[in-house]
């Protein structure tokens, strides 16, 4: 009985429509296209859902017969050989970064060793790549050089930003001026406080889904050319941010507003997470791959199971796997999802490399996926 006294006051409810008339704001602009989902060779049609759960997925595996379960794994064998024998281990920890590696930060940040060495090493890579870069001794962002010469001020876009505690390293090791931090929810105990008290950056916090910001629309970042960042961007948040950053940059080239991508360093995970929905790759989600290199792997324990006939079927063998098997088929799959995500940034002119930059012992989810524009932009 008190809903519409509650409504009135929600603070929620006064955020959403705060929201809506943001210029940034459009709904689902880097969801993709509903008619690019197809039907999976499982027969199960895709019209009518968003969103395919764990569970869906499981079902639809179980539902093959043993030959189909089999021709699947060397499917994902034949891609995973195809295309990722060039992912290399990119442990960097850059000389910027001593002070936050020593422990030396104001004791008011939060300090995580684990989180520490992968927020440097991403910033490493990024510095090998040539999208950051110390002059003279002096960690100065590259960005920071052709915005001088320009006299624009560079950015950085942190998505998935949590805390923003990531973005705080960035601007403490390399002297970024503007900061722009997009998040969904609410949290406390931000890195904002401490970046305020930068006199010379600029930040400002964008609280809305990925899916749904027009980034060429967000009016302090007009004319200026950025650097993409985001730490463990789960499951399709990193198609989404993707498509944030390039999918509209020609129109928006074409309108006069001219924001652009320099660079990006994303770390992905939770894969399983992702949908075709989502998924930045354009392409026949059911085609056949009989085509590609015949490369059979699979475990011995596997084949003996296989010999006993449909009558176990694929639950049992799935289930009865060995869990070493059932990880590397798993890790195999992340890996053909982020070589898609990579060459999707190549088909739109990009300098690209995938790395693993921290080792599993430090995080299992190490794979970052970084790119950079070069010659003419």
């Amino acid at each position: 009985e008190n809903l519409g006294s509650h409504l009135r006051r929600c603070p929620l409810v006064k955020q959403v429509q705060s929201l809506s008339t943001q210029p940034f704001y459009q709904k689902g602009v880097n969801a993709g296209k509903e008619d690019e989902q197809e039907e999976p060779e499982t027969g199960i049609p895709t019209s009518g859902f968003d969103i395919f759960t764990s569970e869906m997925k499981r079902n639809a595996v179980y539902s093959l017969n043993i030959s189909e379960f089999f021709e699947m794994i060397r499917k994902i064998e034949s891609v995973h050989a195809q295309i990722c024998n060039d992912i290399k281990d990119s442990y960097k920890i850059p000389e910027a970064c001593g002070v936050w590696i020593k422990g030396e930060v104001d004791r008011n940040v939060p300090f995580q060793e684990k989180h520490v060495a992968q927020q440097a090493s991403m910033l490493g890579n990024l510095e090998e790549f040539g999208v950051l870069e110390r002059i003279d001794g002096k960690e100065k962002c590259e960005l920071v050089e052709r915005a001088e010469n320009s006299n624009g001020v560079p950015a950085v876009v942190e998505f998935g930003a949590g805390r923003g505690y990531l973005t705080q390293m960035l601007a403490d090791c390399y002297g970024i001026r503007r900061v722009f931090l997009v998040e969904r929810k609410a949290y406390k105990l931000k890195a904002d406080r401490s970046l305020r008290q930068k006199e010379s950056l600029i930040l400002e916090r964008l609280r809305i889904d990925i899916e749904d910001l027009n980034l060429n629309a967000v009016e302090s970042l007009q004319r200026l050319p950025y650097i993409a960042i985001g730490k463990h961007l789960c499951g399709p948040a990193t198609d989404l941010t993707l498509r944030c950053c390039l999918a509209n940059e020609r129109s928006a080239e074409q309108c006069g507003v001219n924001c652009y991508l320099r660079g990006l360093a994303i770390a992905t995970c939770c894969h399983h997470l992702c949908q075709w929905k989502h998924y930045i790759i354009d392409a026949d989600h059911g085609s056949d791959l009989s085509d590609v290199i015949d490369f059979k792997l699979r475990p011995e324990s596997i084949e003996r199971e296989e010999c006993n006939g449909d009558a176990i079927g694929v639950e049992a063998i799935a289930k009865n796997m060995k869990a070493i098997e059932r990880a590397k088929l798993g890790f195999m799959c992340k890996q053909i999802i982020d070589m898609g995500r990579l060459m999707w940034l190549k088909e739109h002119g990009l300098q690209t490399q995938l790395v693993k930059y921290v080792p599993s012992s430090i995080s299992p989810e190490n794979h970052l996926l970084i790119a950079r524009h070069v010659g003419g932009r």
